[in-house]
């Protein structure tokens, strides 16, 4: 910038400095005129004309705070006089050193009327930050402020003259009205019989009455709304004057103490967050307007909000209406005995007579002498309101009006009742003793009751928790134990129209089965267990734990469970043809059991029992194997259920024993009924008498019925005793048995009586593997699922799903060496892709001829990729006794395969 310039700015910067500087002094040179304003040296206040609404026409000479958005005004010089002709008005300095406000035509407002006798050279005003507008001699002495005139608010360090020479000096007024701030009908001031309290009046009745004042009360009271600030209320005692002042420690924000229009005296501080004035406190509410309880009542700020009440040995004269007060139960009459009761905390009443120089004994002797004398207080003061007295003591001859009680500001009253304390002990003591023996009777009675419930109540919360907490926990693999929803309890009322017998579909020792709809529209099986129930918590959490974590299409899916209070059930799918035994042993519904749906539904039981002993990564015994706990869905697939009495073995355990047998007699095994000893074998016996019942179409307790035996076992161990086969063997079995060419040699001995004891339980087992091998190919019609397995032509390799115990939550589709104890892996397809949804995919051709791997979504996870054109014929898996899966297409010769996994050997 070129130098030249320089002089142009400077000249421009103090023209803009001599415009935006402030002025907070007013000159008897200079007077104010509308649109001027004085602003205190800290820009906290100004002072200039105002109107309080914007559609008034009247200017008021006012203080305000000057640096926050909403204009609150603290002071208002012409109050009750407004200028109506705002252009020529002006506040000045007179040559008589007097504050004057005019109008335009010379009419004074509002003057100060000092009366200055002092000579002096002139005077100035000056506005502090503190608020107080103040004229000053030219030697700063002061002559008159806004702080000894103020209107509705006192602002901290303001000195507010309660008395002067015992009688009232200062009267704080309210506005009239929110934009009216002439002199309105509420008012402030001290007691004018006396200087020990302040009252709010309307008027010239009384509207509120402050606790008595003195050094206990005000002087030093404190009011802290943070660690940043605090403010000190004080009474000022100069000799013959009274004074009431407040400050506020440094860095406090605006604080001010307003009377308003309402009858409110309210102390408010200055949000800068919210911008608005927060209401600290705001004295009276409720009852405590004065006499608002009328004579001997009192108003109650104890409880939660503030009530009536009657003083002891008072009654209420209109319980409907307090404002009536109260009535002595037994009136009072000199020369009787009496005594005074001390009521400590209370508000004293009005109207006293202040007797000084009196000790407390003094006090009380004065009023004991005195007939009239209805109550006394006494207070110990050691400065301020009693003007040099030290003590206080008031007495009541009168109604006793216009009390309280409270826990701050309080002291203690002591009123005058009839007869001697002792005497009316006796007497209370008479009425109260078997009051109190009865509510103690009551009280015990109840804590038992209580306690017995509340004993029972934390027991079933300690059982839910530990359930809840077991079931949220993680196994020994790291896996969670189950992930299936809760279901509330309010869901399973609504589905099952509040356990409508109309819903009930089945019942038994557990409980009872109803038939619902969730939301959804979704069917459902929900068990109820009932609280009688041999079913217990572990049963409960048993069966919860594993039909979750099992999953295959032969056992019966679990949806959700509800743990309430004493409820606890469990929601299932729904199948709609319900259990085996609703056909089975029904004469009108046995003959929907044709053969070829007996022998599926004894293979897909089959297939269920050896995926829970073999196939699954837990080995499960069932032990409540029966007719009733298979289900059967609308195409007659049977689905295992029941599992509370199940027991999971582990990978080294083959047998346990137990002190508590359970299941059904006649379907246990005679080791597992007897010594309590049960294993795989016990539900393998359990599925031979199943597999009895299937075939011969009787329970297995049914044959005396007929044939004079007490079940179908003894039934054969007779016909193997007599060299003869059972009478529904050449019927039935053998068109059962034909499938199954592992089992030709052993048809012989099953048919010399080998079926007995001793042999049942291998037999059957022989024959569940029989029923639920597969052949050795997969087709386009028959896809692989959970639970099926391709076994090579000579049986040494099986294909199928399996779970590896160090990833519980992973499946694959293997090859594995068939006829050895110990698992040994060949081929895994999906090695690096698992499926990991909670229920395993399949195994499936697609339109194309390859083999593909699906999840329970639909996503596929592996696959062939053959690409074999349309036409090449039907196309196979076979799985080799080499171990090799080969898909071929009809009519290739042997060596043109379209894939075959030895192309993707893996580490063997």
């Amino acid at each position: 910038m070129d130098v030249p310039y320089l002089p142009v700015f400077a000249f421009l910067f103090l023209i803009l400095s001599s415009l935006c500087q402030c002025n907070n002094q007013l000159t008897q040179a200079k007077p104010l005129s509308p649109g001027d304003m004085l602003i205190s040296e800290g820009g906290v206040f100004a002072l200039g004309f105002f109107s309080p609404a914007k559609s008034s026409k009247n200017l008021y000479i006012g203080v305000w705070y000057h640096n926050i958005p909403k204009r609150t005004v603290v002071w208002v010089a012409n109050r009750d006089n407004p200028i109506t002709t705002p252009s020529s008005a002006r506040l000045a300095i007179t040559k008589n050193l007097e504050l004057l406000l005019s109008d335009s035509k010379g009419h004074t407002l509002w003057t100060t009327k000092n009366n200055v006798t002092i000579g002096g050279t002139g005077a100035f005003a000056v506005l502090l930050d503190s608020g107080n507008f103040v004229l000053r001699l030219q030697n700063n002495t002061e002559i008159w402020k806004s702080f000894d005139h103020p209107t509705d608010t006192i602002l901290p360090k303001m000195l507010f003259l309660l008395s002067s020479g015992g009688q009232v000096a200062t009267r704080l007024v309210a506005w009239k009205g929110p934009d009216d701030p002439s002199t309105g009908d509420i008012s402030s001031s001290i007691d004018p019989s006396s200087n020990l309290q302040v009252f709010i009046w309307n008027g010239t009745s009384p509207y509120y009455r402050t606790a008595i004042i003195n050094d206990l009360s005000v002087s030093g009271s404190m009011y802290q709304s943070n660690v940043t600030y605090v403010l000190y209320q004080s009474i000022v005692n100069t000799g013959d004057k009274l004074y009431y002042s407040y400050t506020a420690s440094d860095g406090a924000p605006y604080t001010r103490v307003l009377i308003d229009y309402t009858g409110k005296m309210r102390l408010l501080i200055w949000n800068n967050m919210t911008s608005f004035w927060t209401v600290v406190s705001e004295p009276p509410s409720g009852c405590d307007l004065y006499a608002s309880c009328g004579p001997f009542g009192y108003c109650d700020r104890t409880g939660v909000a503030p009530t009536c009440q009657c003083l002891d040995g008072f009654e209420p004269v209109d319980s409907l209406n307090f404002s009536r007060g109260c009535q002595r139960k037994e009136a009072l009459k000199c020369g009787q005995e009496n005594h005074f009761l001390t009521l400590p905390g209370m508000k004293i009443p009005d109207k006293f007579v202040h007797i000084r120089n009196r000790s407390f004994d003094e006090c009380e002797a004065e009023c004991r002498r005195n007939c009239s004398c209805l109550a006394y207080a006494y207070a110990y003061l050691s400065n301020a309101s009693t003007m040099g007295d030290t003590s206080r003591c008031l007495v009541w001859t009168g109604v006793l009006i216009d009390m309280g009680k409270a826990t701050t500001a309080t002291e203690n009253l002591y009123l005058r009742l009839v007869g001697s304390p002792v005497k009316n002990r006796s007497n209370l003591a008479k009425i109260l003793l078997p009051i109190i023996a009865c509510l103690l009777l009551v009280a015990t009675t109840a804590l038992l009751w209580i306690y017995k419930y509340r004993g029972k109540r934390k027991h079933k919360e300690i059982q839910k928790r530990r359930m809840l907490e077991y079931l949220r926990s993680t196994d020994e693999d790291g896996d969670k134990i189950i992930e299936f929803p809760f279901i509330s309890f309010k869901d399973i009322v609504a589905a099952t129209d509040n356990f409508s017998e109309s819903n009930m579909i089945g019942k038994g020792g557990f409980g009872k089965v109803y038939k619902g709809v969730l939301q959804g529209a979704k069917e459902v099986a929900i068990k109820r267990l009932g609280k009688g129930s041999g079913q217990g918590t572990e049963e409960f959490r048993n069966e919860m734990v594993l039909i979750a974590k099992l999953q295959h299409r032969n056992l019966v899916k679990l949806l959700g469970c509800c743990i309430h209070e004493d409820e606890k059930l469990l929601v299932y799918e729904y199948l709609s043809n319900k259990s085996l035994d609703y056909f089975l042993f029904d004469s009108e519904r046995k003959p929907m059991l044709q053969w070829p749906t007996r022998h599926k539904i004894i293979q897909g039981i089959a297939r269920g029992i050896l995926y829970l002993h073999q196939d699954s990564r837990l080995t499960i015994i069932h032990r409540d194997l029966k007719a009733s706990n298979i289900l059967l869905d609308n195409e007659m697939i049977p689905k295992i259920s029941d599992f509370g009495m199940a027991r999971i073995f582990c990978s080294d355990q083959h047998q346990a024993n137990t002190n508590r047998v359970v299941g059904t007699y006649g379907y246990m095994s005679p080791e597992y009924a007897m010594e309590g000893a049960f294993s795989v074998k016990s539900d393998t016996y359990s599925f031979g008498v199943l597999l009895l019942e299937v075939v011969s179409g009787l329970k297995i307790s049914s044959p005396h019925l007929i044939m004079d035996f007490p079940n179908l076992i003894v039934y054969l161990e007779e016909q193997k005793s007599l060299s003869t086969r059972p009478i529904f063997y050449s019927l039935e079995l053998n068109r059962l048995l034909s499938p199954c060419c592992v089992l030709h040699d052993h048809i012989p001995l099953a048919k010399q009586g080998l079926m007995g004891m001793a042999y049942f339980p291998v037999f059957i087992f022989l024959f569940m593997v029989c029923l639920c091998q597969s052949d050795d190919r997969l087709t386009l019609a028959k896809p692989l699922m959970p639970g099926d397995v391709l076994i090579s032509d000579g049986g040494v390799f099986a294909l199928g799903f399996f779970s590896l115990k160090n990833s519980t939550s992973s499946s694959y589709v293997g090859i594995w060496y068939n006829n050895i104890p110990e698992r040994t892996y060949g081929w895994i397809a999906n090695r690096d892709n698992p499926i990991t949804t909670n229920v395993p995919g399949k195994l499936v051709f697609t339109n194309s001829s390859d083999l593909v791997l699906l999840d329970s979504t639909g996503r596929t996870i592996w696959t062939t990729a053959n690409n074999i054109t349309a036409g090449s014929g039907e196309t196979a898996a076979v799985l080799l006794n080499s171990g090799n899966l080969v898909v071929q297409s009809q009519g290739k010769i042997p060596e043109q395969h379209e894939y075959h996994n030895f192309r993707g050997a893996l580490d063997v």
